[in-house]
């Protein structure tokens, strides 16, 4: 839609109004266009505001009677009907005629052969509000067939259009086999646009004809079927301007955009120079991710073999003394240095290949990367020293027994009563210690004073329990016996000491797992890091020195993707204007 009119608030009406949103969208679309050279002549072909008459544009081929058409519903005289038929396939532009308030606009014919006849109803159509779609009851071909399901469709016509069947009383054809065809070949549209059967010239010979009787007069009106396409023009056009107008403008902004998109197809020089660009760009960034991910897996290799080796100082922690031995930390600084070393190789020999590839196809133009060393920090293997004699949990244990034999003493008469008058069968007191002394090295060196119970054995056979608790049950009558008992509770830091030193050596284990876990993690996070900053390092170098190959088709590339970034944007905006496209 293009008229002279600038493009104002006031002229389209409220920012709320359908045809001020299509106008502000196309003002912004204005401004994008007109930033590039490619695309700035297309701005003429912007919606603006219009509040001329509407203009239905009428598409057909050539010689499908669309200028007689025109004189019929024009209701033209003889001698101007044969003015306007004879004149009108000479012209190549479209020709506008006044009617009942509107603009019918006659379009140039297609498939006459006349590319300029093409161009014209292209245009015609683009810039229409409505279409009559003229066809014959020869029935439209592939080729005309596909023009009118593309007005329809993409073009957006299905709702503002009526598909005209002319010369139905020229050929001797069945209407409703002819309708029914015509319909077929709508497909999905046919349920949408009406179909008017309709004979132009009949119309104008019985409109002009004095011979004729009235009644044969009226009879051949209403069977030219002009009425019926008046009927039908007007429902199509009755919501007016402000109804057809800013959706036929949405379907012309969604096509001038399209118009846009495609000016950004390069070809030529530019296309070579932003081809040369992308393999560049391509190449490079394989060369990268070749090195990266071999950085990320040598790396990996390094964590994990630092975390296996401290597993394996772990493993060797004396249980004695909690310290390693000096071959095994011997044994893990010649792995550290073992695996630096492999690191260093391997991450170097994947940046080579990099370069090699990356040469092949540039030659010199690429640098070499920079000699690559890293040396791995040691982790440190000693463990914590051993807990001193007085340390916390030999005080606590030492103040434990203390209060124990107090408290104990006091019942421990009771308790070895128990026992002597409990008996030694099964499920007696005598039983219940001799399992406990059977299973417990503490419960033996507190209550197996000198090993009168167990005779000094580390357990006793199923059979040898009942003779012990037998033998428990004539001690604990004796009163020596029980004092010999008690006595041994004030050891009971000796056992608490044993068994915290005992713990304190898995801590000093766990401790060096932990310590060589994070000491793999920052490895890895370490190599990482000066990994990364390495490879790009290198990667700007080679970038920076491919410029002078590169430049010109990076910038295309990069305006040519902004460009088509904000036509896309402006295109959905315009897509939902527009409203649902038809199907």
């Amino acid at each position: 839609m293009r008229t002279d009119t600038a493009v104002t608030d006031a002229a389209a009406g409220s920012e709320d109004r359908p045809g001020a949103r299509v106008l502000a969208l196309s003002a912004r679309a204005g401004k994008l266009l007109a930033a590039h050279p490619r695309t700035r002549p297309l701005t003429a072909g912007l919606p603006r505001a219009d509040t001329s008459p509407l203009r239905v544009a009428l598409m057909g081929p050539y010689s499908a009677g669309k200028s007689t058409l025109v004189a019929a519903l024009l209701r033209l005289t003889p001698s101007e009907a044969g003015a306007l038929v004879d004149a009108a396939p000479k012209t190549q532009e479209a020709t506008p005629y006044e009617w009942d308030g509107t603009t019918l606009v006659d379009l140039p014919g297609t498939q006459s052969g006349d590319d300029g006849h093409a161009d014209a109803a292209r245009r015609g159509v683009r810039g229409a509000d409505a279409l009559v779609i003229v066809t014959t009851s020869e029935l439209p071909g592939e080729t005309e067939t596909a023009a009118i399901l593309d007005a329809l469709g993409p073009d957006g016509f299905a709702d503002r259009s009526v598909v005209v069947v002319n010369k139905m009383s020229a050929e001797n054809s069945d209407r409703e086999v002819v309708i029914g065809e015509i319909r077929a070949r709508l497909g999905p549209f046919a349920g949408r646009v009406p179909i008017v059967p309709t004979d132009a010239r009949d119309y104008l010979d019985a409109l002009h004809d004095p011979s004729l009787p009235a009644a044969d007069r009226a009879a051949l009106v209403a069977e030219s079927g002009i009425d019926a396409l008046e009927a039908e023009l007007r429902r199509v056009l009755a919501p007016g301007v402000a109804g057809l107008r800013p959706r036929a403008q949405a379907y012309e902004l969604l096509r001038v955009l399209a118009d846009a998109e495609r000016r950004w197809e390069l070809d030529g020089e530019e296309l070579d120079a932003a081809l040369t660009a992308r393999r560049a760009k391509d190449a490079v960034t394989a060369a990268r991710e070749v090195v990266l991910s071999a950085l990320h897996r040598e790396s990996g290799v390094v964590a994990d073999r630092t975390t296996a080796a401290g597993e394996r100082v772990a493993a060797a922690v004396s249980d004695k003394n909690g310290t390693v031995p000096d071959r095994v930390a011997r044994a893990v600084e010649d792995e550290e240095e073992d695996m630096a070393a492999d690191f260093d190789a391997k991450f170097f020999s994947a940046m080579r290949t990099a370069f090699d590839t990356l040469a092949a196809e540039y030659g010199t133009r690429v640098p070499e990367p920079d000699a690559w060393a890293h040396d791995l920090e040691t982790s440190g293997t000693a463990p914590d020293p051993a807990p001193e004699e007085d340390s916390p949990l030999s005080r606590s244990a030492k103040e434990a027994a203390k209060n124990g034999m107090k408290a104990g003493a006091a019942k421990a008469g009771e308790w070895f009563g128990k026992v002597k008058d409990g008996g030694h069968g099964p499920g007696s007191t005598a039983a219940a210690v001799v399992d406990k002394l059977s299973k417990n090295g503490v419960a033996r060196k507190i209550l197996d004073v000198g090993g009168k119970v167990t005779n000094g054995a580390e357990g006793f056979k199923p059979w040898g329990k009942t003779k012990a608790a037998k033998k428990l049950v004539g001690a604990a009558g004796k009163a020596q016996w029980v004092m010999d008992a008690i006595g041994p509770l004030t050891d009971l830091a000796g056992v608490v000491r044993e068994q915290g030193e005992w713990k304190a050596v898995n801590d000093r284990r766990q401790a060096i797992r932990d310590r060589f876990a994070e000491q793999a993690r920052a490895r890895r996070e370490a190599l990482t890091d000066a990994g990364t900053r390495y490879v790009d390092e290198w990667i700007a170098r080679v970038e920076q020195s491919l410029a002078g190959l590169t430049e010109r088709g990076t910038r295309i590339d990069a305006e040519r993707e902004a460009a088509l970034t904000a036509l896309a944007e402006l295109r959905d905006e315009a897509a939902r204007l527009a409203g649902p496209v038809p199907s």
